[in-house]
């Protein structure tokens, strides 16, 4: 069976900014979270839908799921062909590069599509729809991680999702570069950036998670490490933390996306 190849790819080029490494955070959660869905599977692919002017994440998605699961593959998707062209000459056995959108021209559903920095610059009122485009190509054990980062990966936000649709949403930050927890506000991705004001629970959850961090100060003469884990402790009493000390000390805190959804339209 080929690769359905639709007449025109469903989406728009994005600015396709990228760095080496940029992604690091991200790809270090998932191999931790969804590395036995992988392992497990028979053929898992996964997809790095709108990998920008250059292939770097596509590559580094690569070496580290298979650090996980030896036999993975991934696909890097473009909606920009001269982006595929320039990606060419990086594929090699495991990785390829094909032109398209959300519509994911693959042959069988992925195990994996991470979407990264793509629809920050869409509009809020198309994420829902492209979401429930991307779970309906998922494998039944697949996942969806689609966020926002900064451009050296210092600061990231992203939000998980299933067939089924979102599951949490993951904050992840190198410790040293910190101020307050707030700072990821900036990154939290399209569906939440909007909703960062009073009456919205993303809003109160990073007040929250700022009186928590204030709180913890104490403990930064142990080192910021030490502080999040703290501040992450404090958390969980009033929201429900999904993950533990394991994944705190790499500078992340995942919770249900339901206690962070956004209430009711957009009407900014």
């Amino acid at each position: 069976m080929s690769p359905r190849t639709p007449s025109r790819p469903v989406g728009t080029v994005t600015r396709g900014t990228t760095n080496p490494n940029r992604l690091r955070r991200m790809d270090r959660w998932i191999a931790a979270v969804h590395g036995a869905a992988l392992r497990r599977a028979d053929d898992p692919v996964a997809v790095d839908l709108g990998y920008g002017a250059a292939p770097w994440t596509a590559v580094e998605l690569l070496a580290r799921l298979r650090d996980t699961a030896p036999h993975a593959r991934v696909v890097g998707i473009e909606i920009e062909p001269a982006r595929v062209a320039a990606a060419k000459p990086y594929e090699r056995e495991g990785l390829t590069f094909r032109h398209g959108g959300f519509e994911l021209p693959l042959a069988a559903p992925p195990l994996l599509i991470r979407a990264a920095n793509v629809l920050r610059q869409y509009d809020e009122d198309q994420v829902a729809g492209v979401w429930e485009r991307l779970c309906g190509r998922l494998a039944p054990e697949g996942l969806l991680v689609e966020g926002t980062c900064d451009e050296i990966g210092r600061r990231h936000v992203w939000v998980a999702l299933g067939p089924e649709g979102p599951r949490t949403v993951t904050f992840a930050t190198r410790l040293g570069s910190l101020g307050t927890p707030s700072d990821l506000a900036e990154r939290l991705p399209k569906a939440l950036i909007h909703r960062n004001v009073p009456g919205e629970p993303v809003h109160a959850f990073l007040r929250d998670f700022d009186r928590a961090w204030a709180a913890a100060a104490p403990y930064a003469s142990y080192g910021a490490r030490q502080r999040w884990i703290r501040t992450a402790r404090a958390l969980s009493a009033d929201w429900p933390v999904t993950d533990g000390p394991a994944r705190w000390r790499q500078g992340e805190l995942t919770v249900e996306w339901g206690a962070l959804a956004p209430r009711g339209p957009f009407t900014g």
